[in-house]
């Protein structure tokens, strides 16, 4: 799937955590392995995610040009504006989030997500285990995210980023890897049930982990939207997928 489309912030979904996560400054992929997701319906304005890196300047006696040098980078506050939806269980988790005044909570911003090609696929129990997906049209580096009500293939882990690999890549199936260009991941064990591949944009998805904070109820006049701000303050580094 090549990298030629526009995308627009339509279709952006939120998840959180189901629990709350260990505190990590220096997040790698891993650390969001095997979280259950849970997303945030309702979302009504997506804010801006990232902060800006400070930069320590050095005023030096010898010279007539500022020396500069990197300093700690903010993963910033994200803003989100919210249509209230009371009973939604991704609202009822964030409102629980808020009051746990101590754990960040795993949050994961998919854009473009409705436009992610989908489909049931088969995987081999195999070294490396081989994903077939009929006419995919994956280049090596595409993340691949798997789903299932049954049981995935020890080795692999459903709401997991995977990324497809050169070797064994056909206009039918290839291997994942845990990371870009990473080894091929064996397979194990048995499959039960049906097997959902999704294949969101290079790029578009964001892993981090946050503190969930309280918000703004908005006023206004007699026609305007009732809306409820939740915000996200970024503890540690963005994991772009």
């Amino acid at each position: 799937m090549a990298d030629e489309m526009l995308y627009t912030m339509a279709n952006t979904k939120i998840f959180i955590s189901e629990n709350p996560v260990n505190s990590k400054l220096e997040v790698t992929p891993a650390d969001f392995q095997g979280i259950n997701w849970i997303e945030i319906k309702g979302l009504f304005n997506v804010g801006e995610l990232g902060g800006e890196q400070a930069v320590n300047e050095y005023e030096l006696i010898n010279s007539d040009w500022m020396m500069k040098s990197k300093s700690t980078r903010n993963g910033g506050t994200m803003s989100n504006t919210f249509i209230p939806l009371h009973l939604d269980p991704g609202q009822a988790k964030f409102r629980e989030a808020i009051e746990d005044k101590c754990r960040p909570y795993a949050f994961r911003v998919e854009r473009g997500a409705d436009c992610a090609p989908e489909a049931e696929v088969t995987i081999s129990i195999a070294e490396p285990g081989v994903v077939t997906w009929t006419a995919h049209g994956f280049q090596a580096g595409q993340p691949i995210m798997f789903s299932t009500e049954g049981t995935m293939p020890t080795g692999l882990t459903a709401g997991t980023a995977y990324y497809v690999v050169a070797d064994g890549l056909t206009d039918d199936t290839f291997s994942v890897a845990l990371t870009p260009g990473g080894a091929a991941i064996e397979t194990t064990g048995t499959t039960t049930g049906d097997i959902i591949a999704t294949a969101p944009a290079a790029g578009m998805t964001d892993l981090f982990q946050g503190l969930a904070l309280d918000g703004t109820r908005s006023g206004g006049a007699k026609n305007d939207n009732y809306t409820r701000a939740f915000g996200i303050a970024v503890n540690g580094r963005i994991i772009t997928i």
